[in-house]
């Protein structure tokens, strides 16, 4: 199999990753916090150790800050239902998730916000867009870094400042960015972060984190609430981070193999990931702009992209079936269809059929890239 599907998930994982998965399960798997004997405190470690990867990879304010979550959906949720009042407004962009969208659509529509969303252009959104629709009413921003459909980078070094001016608290999802772009989240105005461990920081899939900055203190409410381990006497969740966002046991050996990811991803660098992966995508603008009746969407920019692209095919050829004759003939996974992200498709015009994409990862090759797209011109020509 020929795996361009990363921006889903990463596969396959690098071998320390399973490594770590491995020894943490035969040594290690107890509940941690729960007891006091030493698999149980192993355990508990291995959360304290896995908080202080990310808070030193992400230069976050502390390592309580970083609440474990099941992926960036779980994250998303926590920090939209933790932040959010009846009454407020929320601003968000047409090339969300829907891991943000729903959540803030359901609020929506049961009279609780008032949300307006930016329309972007040709995959990114204009900072001015955001600051002109802010009121004294607005809680929350809620911005994808990267869109999982175009790959295309938002400038939220410009946005932030905008968002923080206004008195307004700035989440970000990161499921796309984090691992492959920079983010110091001691020089940007960002107070909650929300990503999976199972994309490109290539832990586990049933991983993920939530960062919560000190503007979210005393006003984020937890949203899960159950055992904590540490407090078993309060009648309701403990206020102390991380346990007051943490209810019930956490996925300890998904979090060993994220610290895993973590490490190696650190030892390369997130900009050389970065760097890879558009290089290789890099071949396939190159054929599509060639190519009858195909093109990309969104606009091209290697240096605001990550590596995600969506072809737009042609007309008689469907991205489902497409996407079906190279997994079944070719040995090749790709994405077909709207990503989970229908707006962006409404603005891109591919609503319903949706585009077929294609994400390389670290371990992706140009001879796979060359194969990729030999199989498109193959299948192109047959049909036609």
């Amino acid at each position: 199999m020929i795996y361009l599907d990363n921006a889903a998930t990463s596969f396959p994982k690098p071998e320390p990753v399973y490594q770590a998965l491995d020894h943490f399960a035969r040594s290690s798997l107890a509940n941690p916090g729960r007891a006091g004997h030493r698999m149980a405190i192993a355990a508990e470690r291995q959360l304290d150790d896995a908080r202080h990867a990310l808070n030193q990879f992400f230069r976050g304010e502390a390592p309580e800050r970083w609440i474990f979550t099941m992926n960036a959906t779980d994250a998303l949720n926590l920090a939209i239902k933790g932040i959010v009042r009846p009454g407020d407004h929320v601003v968000t962009t047409d090339l969300e998730h829907n891991s943000i969208s729903r959540p803030l659509v359901a609020l929506e529509r049961a009279g609780l916000i008032r949300l307006t969303r930016v329309a972007s252009d040709a995959g990114y959104v204009d900072p001015e867009a955001i600051r002109r629709t802010i009121t004294p009413e607005t809680s929350l921003v809620a911005l994808t870094h990267a869109s999982n459909v175009l790959g295309t980078v938002q400038p939220i070094e410009a946005i932030a400042p905008i968002v923080r001016q206004a008195g307004s608290l700035f989440l970000v999802d990161a499921a796309q960015t984090a691992g492959v772009v920079p983010i110091d989240l001691r020089s940007l105005a960002i107070d909650l972060l929300a990503f999976p461990g199972h994309k490109a920081l290539y832990g586990p899939t049933g991983t993920g984190a939530l960062y919560v900055g000190p503007r979210t203190d005393g006003r984020i409410r937890p949203w899960r609430e159950g055992g904590t381990g540490g407090d078993s006497s309060s009648p309701t969740q403990p206020t102390i981070l991380p346990y007051a966002l943490e209810g019930g046991t956490p996925n300890v050996l998904g979090v060993a193999g994220l610290a895993a990811g973590i490490a190696w991803v650190a030892e390369r660098g997130p900009d050389a990931m970065r760097r890879h992966e558009v290089s290789l995508l890099q071949h396939v603008v190159d054929w599509a702009s060639d190519a009858e009746g195909w093109s990309i969407a969104g606009r091209w920019d290697p240096d605001t992209h990550v590596g995600a692209l969506s072809l737009i095919t042609p007309e008689s050829l469907a991205p489902q079936d497409i996407g079906a004759i190279l997994d079944t003939s070719f040995g090749i996974a790709v994405r077909p269809g709207l990503h989970c992200a229908p707006y962006v498709h409404r603005r891109l015009g591919t609503y319903p059929g949706g585009t077929l994409r294609l994400s390389p990862g670290p371990f992706t090759t140009p001879a796979d890239v060359d194969t990729f797209v030999a199989a498109l011109s193959e299948i192109t020509a047959t049909v036609a």
